[in-house]
């Protein structure tokens, strides 16, 4: 079999694999032939009788955070736009869950930016001396054709593992009762396990797990095998005292904290915390006082049935974090093994970009995604504000539809006073401004990138041509009033025309899922 067509129907098999259940491991053994990576059943709904309900009845008590879509915006009234930077995966990760088992995707589940940077791209690697790249473009928009599209990417310096410094990590495990499922505790147990295979003797590990209480299963280890004989033996029970058990494992870092190494709390949960502090806004207020102790976040999420994202990404943006879900063991192998340096190591903190647009050259715009990581346009240099956290070799990616002026588009009535439209002669679209910090420092420092016909193209780039299939994807599962032509027939036509499609089998998955969006739909 031709190379192609065995990574697209690996592809398709890895698909199928996430949605199966119980014999699934032997098969994924044979494809992949690592029989430590067998696969646990992760997309079955799960429920949670408790009162004697009738069988077949399945509960869904998933929460989501509410998203409004970003609308268009006229430059004269708002010519800057600010966000924090963002690397999350996990909505992607999440939404693939949810089309596999053939169930329908909620609105506010769907969070474009993450779709978009699950992805890798080809950008270039930063200049010596800089934490990351940055790369512009700006194409005609391929669902609109009255306005353009503008790629805005960031890639991130790869650090060399053998150089880097050693890391201090507490492992807090949810093992409540909610956690007993095969696609919860038990897969949690398999993603660690992969992780330490990973790690070295320099390398500090505890344990810290909470239920109705929290428990230290292990302090400031340096012995992979105690650390995997503990995840091992690790059993569910009782209620969830999440915010217990954080603070046990801050404490915990703190105690081992190395100061030129990389101290991290990596949190597997549902995010079904019930005991203790429990509704997002208390643990946000818990989790960024505990980020001023220079400890960063990992936070990995479980299961269906209930499971609580918008918990689950609030503790991510507000410790200093990054939020990734796990549907499978493949999922985790991507996440701890393949994608290691961006979750474990951060390059860049608090990074914020902000676009200031030339009124003569775009009389509009649009941020597609970011709903949750919008900032007031003073944020981006106040440093007491924060941003997001960039890691080892991670990528960012970020898509603003473009409305020239004298396009044929409805826009927002403004009337201004005292505010005069004048031609700057600038002949920039925009200025692409960044801030961030070093992993340790406190004050930002700022970089400009200028936007001009320099950065046109008649048509978009590979790398632009995909960001705007996964986009276009988002906006049609989130049923956009932005999404102008864009069907799913189309977005496949692209896909398969896109060189690399077939040989990544990531990419090759996502034809899949827009296939099974179609026949959902």
């Amino acid at each position: 079999m031709k190379r192609k067509a065995w990574v697209s129907l690996l592809a398709a098999l890895l698909a199928v694999l996430t949605a199966c259940s119980a014999s699934r491991g032997d098969l994924y053994d044979n494809i992949i032939g690592d029989a430590s990576m067998d696969m646990a059943p992760s997309n079955q709904t799960q429920g949670a009788p408790s009162f004697g309900e009738p069988p077949g009845i399945d509960w869904n008590t998933e929460e989501y955070g509410y998203l409004q879509e970003n609308r268009f915006l006229t430059t004269v009234a708002n010519p800057l736009s600010t966000f924090a930077a963002d690397v999350d995966t996990a909505s992607y990760a999440n939404l693939r869950r949810m089309l596999l088992a053939g169930q329908e995707v909620p609105a506010d589940a769907v969070r474009i930016e993450e779709m978009i940077n699950y992805f890798r791209y080809d950008y270039p690697a930063p200049a010596e001396g800089e934490p990351f790249s940055v790369t512009t473009e700006v194409s005609p928009c391929p669902w609109n054709q009255e306005t353009l599209l503008l790629k805005v990417g960031l890639q991130a310096s790869q650090l060399d593992w053998e150089a880097l410094p050693p890391s201090n990590l507490v492992f807090l495990i949810d093992v409540s009762g909610s956690m007993g499922e095969p696609n919860k505790l038990p897969l949690v147990q398999k993603a660690f396990l992969l992780l330490t295979e990973n790690l070295r003797e320099e390398d500090t590990i505890s344990i810290v797990t909470y239920a109705s209480s929290d428990a230290v299963v292990l302090e400031g280890s340096h012995d992979r095998a105690a650390v995997q004989s503990a995840i091992e033996g690790l059993m569910a029970g009782g209620g969830t005292n999440g915010s217990q058990g954080i603070q046990t494992a801050y404490a915990l870092a703190e105690r081992y904290f190395i100061p030129s190494g990389n101290n991290r709390v990596i949190l597997a949960t549902d995010g079904d915390l019930n005991i203790g502090l429990t509704s997002e806004g208390e643990l946000t207020r818990l989790i960024e006082q505990k980020k001023e102790s220079g400890v960063f976040l990992s936070v990995m999420g479980f299961g269906t049935g209930n499971l609580k994202d918008n918990k689950m990404e609030a503790l991510a943006d507000h410790g200093n974090g990054n939020y990734a879900y796990i549907d499978s063991a493949l999922e985790a192998k991507r996440v701890l093994v393949e994608e290691m340096g961006g979750t474990l190591f951060t390059v860049a903190k608090d990074v914020k970009l902000q676009v200031e647009f030339d009124p003569a050259r775009v009389a509009a715009y649009r941020l597609i995604g970011y709903e949750d990581r919008l900032l007031a346009a003073e944020d981006f240099s106040d440093d007491t504000k924060d941003g997001g956290e960039i890691g080892a070799g991670h990528r960012v990616t970020a898509l603003y539809e473009l409305v020239p002026p004298g396009a044929d588009v409805d826009l927002p009535e403004v009337s201004l006073k005292y505010q005069e439209n004048t031609p700057t002669g600038s002949g920039d679209y925009l200025t692409v401004s960044i801030r961030y910090k070093e992993p340790a420092g406190e004050e930002s420092k700022l970089l400009a990138y200028p936007v001009d016909d320099s950065h046109w193209r008649e048509a978009p780039s590979a790398d632009t041509a995909f960001a705007a299939c996964v986009a276009q994807f988002g906006m049609l599962l989130r049923e956009s009033d932005y999404a102008g032509t864009a069907s799913y027939a189309a977005i496949l036509e692209t896909l398969r025309q896109l060189p690399g499609t077939e040989e990544d089998p990531y990419r090759a998955e996502l034809c899949y899922l827009v296939q099974q969006a179609a026949r959902m739909g």
